[in-house]
């Protein structure tokens, strides 16, 4: 599950403020902004969600989930082709 903290590193990873990822994943800068100011899983509707992520992902971001290795996180990886 997408964490508020992981939308937050993503973002900075990519350099981009909270306007340009909600015009990148065709959402309100508001909703953007309602996201990110909760704490743990993302909440919201699913559709906005895979817009987000989505959005994230074709910029070359990876999100890592919980795992022997360690907690949450995001990687830059490189754009998709």
């Amino acid at each position: 599950m997408l964490q508020t903290a992981q939308i937050r590193a993503a973002r900075a990873l990519l350099g981009w403020n909270q306007a340009e990822l909600a015009k990148t994943a065709r959402v309100s800068i508001a909703t953007i902004r309602r996201i990110e100011a909760q704490k743990g899983p993302v909440g919201g509707y699913v559709s906005t969600l895979v817009r987000i992520q989505t959005a994230f992902e074709q910029a070359g971001i990876r999100f890592l989930d919980i795992d022997a290795g360690g907690g949450i996180g995001v990687r830059l990886v490189g754009p998709k082709p």
